[in-house]
């Protein structure tokens, strides 16, 4: 039985090897929120938005990420604790398991697919367990116009069963939730875990190996806005750093939030078709468009509501990757389609707990695929059992988990399309200025959004050109001036008000990048390596 929600094709998962489903193919995001009510496995809240709970995980599984290692991957793929290996066989057999499981069940099929650049289209088609995370893939992922699915040829596969289990003795898993991409028959596999997440992290590791390898483009965890005059600007920055209100930007069109590729012709693409932006203590005043972004189609994972549906985002009882899905219409200020052209800036974000870094500084070449390859931020206290005091976290490429092949690849085409294209790079602390974590506070956002601004229209540059301070630690060009930020926001040591307290703890930053550095070092080349701290 295929029950067609607002499509008109019929669809058969036989060839899957999914015997006798109730097929829900192409359900309208109404539908599945009404579904996932129906069964209990939803509320709404009083925005109009779906809540849902992800069940025992509710962040990703780094561990738990395989990659079959066949005669695409082989010899390609960076291999080790983040890109795990996995034979082709136990592939197979763990996939006819959980094509067994899902055989006589009511499954929820939906047609997608990634980039927005026709020139790079992916078709994509999702198969899932329950209506929430089929709900999920219409909101990440692009959506096919009514004609396009008459003759709709899917690429690849996602397969989705949260309450499949898997057997680590038997099916060669470490647990019993597992992900797992097969370049070869083209699927991804996810089961044990209700984490959103993993369906478009699937699809995203996949075309970060596929854009580079085969198609001379440049994939990229970042989110992307565009200007009047058309120039498009870069936002990397790993989770907590303000990557999505930064690139928010109301007097620039959203590109997209998350992942993006930069093609040889110099244009700026989004990967998907929504956000999946955190709430953890989200206020309208500090996020409006992430706020008001809330309504019937969005998805919240996690938060805690009162009996009338009203969410409390500071609660973290659950955890604190609190989060909401939503399609990107659901932002005012949109670049439809979702392609930007002429890069001429890029914002490496960084939430430094230590509060050495400058708010701002300009980066050379090597600098930045330093910085890019590094994938600086810092954990605070409290956010992980344990952690005390700040901590380095450093994500290669800002996007680790993600990144099929060794950082140095990535950096290598980063650092060549920045200087064919003539980019200025920034590194913008977003974190702590006046001392570490627990002693100095936070940057204030008006003033990063002033430097960003800056940056944006040239002010910073022309301000500063030729007068830049070379930080002695970091040897970054630290900009002297910049309008509406107070001169002495600019210079961490002067916040501080204690050179020696400052001097320590950036020797301490320094060296940790340098420690981190070493497992990259016989892969870079000389300009790179000289693009790490001066001490």
């Amino acid at each position: 039985m295929v029950d067609n929600g607002n499509a008109t094709k019929t669809i058969s998962l036989e060839s899957y090897g999914i015997k006798n489903a109730t097929v829900k193919y192409q359900l309208t995001s109404e539908q599945l929120h009404e579904e996932t009510i129906q069964k209990n496995q939803g509320k709404e809240a009083s925005s109009g938005a779906l809540a849902v709970n992800t069940g025992e995980f509710t962040g990703r599984s780094p561990k738990d990420r395989f990659i079959v290692n066949d005669a695409i991957t082989k010899d390609r793929v960076w291999w080790g604790n983040i890109n795990i290996p996995f034979e082709p066989d136990a592939f197979d057999a763990l996939y006819d398991r959980m094509t067994e499981y899902l055989s006589g069940k009511e499954v929820y099929v939906r047609d997608s697919y990634a980039c927005a650049d026709p020139n790079y289209r992916l078709n994509i088609r999702v198969i899932t367990e329950y209506p929430w995370s089929n709900m999920f893939a219409f909101n990440m992922f692009l959506r096919p116009e009514e004609e396009e699915l008459k003759d709709f040829s899917p690429e690849w596969l996602v397969v989705n069963a949260p309450s499949f289990m898997a057997v680590p003795d038997r099916d060669g898993t470490r647990q019993h939730n597992f992900a797992i991409l097969n370049f070869t028959k083209k699927i991804a596999i996810i089961g044990g875990t209700g984490y959103t997440g993993e369906i478009k992290k699937g699809i995203f590791s996949a075309l970060n190996f596929i854009l580079p390898v085969f198609k001379n483009t440049l994939p990229m965890h970042c989110s992307a806005n565009v200007g009047e005059d058309g120039e498009t600007a870069i936002f990397f920055g790993l989770s907590g750093t303000g990557k999505t209100p930064l690139s928010a930007d109301p007097d620039r069109r959203l590109i997209g939030d998350d992942e993006h590729g930069w093609t040889a012709e110099n244009t700026v693409f989004n990967f998907e078709g929504g956000c999946y932006a955190k709430v953890i203590n989200l206020t309208e005043e500090n996020e409006p468009d992430i706020y008001r972004a809330i309504k019937p189609g969005a998805i919240l994972e996690n938060v805690i509501m009162d009996e009338k549906g009203e969410v409390d985002f500071a609660d973290i009882s659950i955890t604190q990757n609190t989060r909401v899905s939503y399609p990107i219409y659901h932002i005012d200020n949109i670049q439809m389609p979702s392609i930007g052209e002429n890069p001429k800036n890029i914002f490496f974000l960084t939430a430094d707990a230590f509060g050495v870094l400058p708010p701002i500084s300009k980066l050379t070449p090597g600098q930045a695929a330093y910085h890019f390859i590094s994938g600086y931020t810092a954990k605070v206290a409290g956010t992980e059992a344990g952690i005390t005091e700040p901590v380095p976290s450093f994500s290669a490429c800002f996007g680790a988990p993600f990144m099929p092949l060794h950082p140095t690849e990535y950096a290598e085409m980063l650092s060549k399309k920045m200087q064919d294209a003539g980019v200025h790079v920034w590194l913008v602390n977003t974190g702590w200025t006046g001392g570490p974590y627990g002693v100095g506070t936070r940057m204030k956002l008006k003033y990063t959004r002033a430097m960003i601004t800056a940056a944006l229209n040239g002010s910073l540059e022309a301000a500063n050109k030729d007068n830049y301070h070379v930080h002695s630690v970091f040897g970054v060009h630290q900009p002297r001036t910049c309008p509406n930020v107070p001169t002495d926001v600019l210079s961490p040591r002067q916040t501080w008000k204690n050179d020696e307290g400052y001097y320590k703890t950036a020797h301490k930053l320094a060296n940790s990048f340098k420690e981190n550095f070493k497992k990259f070092e016989e892969f870079a080349n000389a300009e790179i390596l000289a693009g790490g701290p001066l001490v």
